[in-house]
């Protein structure tokens, strides 16, 4: 069981962030028991900003609550209290085992079973947002019916 999830992208505005709402919201409508914690964060994010609105109004449309959200960088720390921890391209895997070496055997990508990468829609147009969040969504549900038994 992983008791904390970590969900790290580039700057924890648009996919990270969101992947970690939808873990919470599909956790929360199978009803199950698992108690741990989802955060996010980026690997070159700027401190307090908000989440991408438009990233946001997808989210709201499928009935997936925000609320507040403030970027964070992912640090060191981050990834030593997280049991898991989640990328959303396979090559930044790498990266946040370079920032905690001891990550290893612990950091995934998000796509680890379709052998995919979350593409960054970030000042994008809103389709490819949606194709971001259609994948985030099938790679969440898939990642909770291995993590959640």
């Amino acid at each position: 069981m992983f008791n904390d999830v970590l969900i790290v992208c580039h700057a924890n505005v648009c996919r990270s962030p969101a992947a970690e709402q939808l873990f919470r919201a599909r956790l929360r409508e199978r009803a199950a028991s698992h108690a741990g914690a989802f955060h996010s964060a980026g690997l070159r994010a700027r401190e307090g900003v908000d989440m991408d609105p438009v990233m946001q109004r997808l989210l709201a449309e499928r009935g997936v609550e925000v609320g507040e959200h403030r970027s964070r960088r992912l640090t060191s720390r981050l990834v030593r209290q997280a049991d898991l921890v989640l990328v959303t391209e396979r090559h930044q895997v790498g990266e946040v085992e370079r920032i905690e070496p001891t990550a290893r055997g612990k950091v995934y990508a998000l796509g680890n079973w379709e052998n995919s990468d979350v593409a960054d829609p970030h000042g994008q147009d809103e389709a490819m947002y949606r194709d971001s969040l259609e994948l985030m969504d099938r790679l969440v549900k898939g990642w909770l019916s291995r993590i959640c038994q």
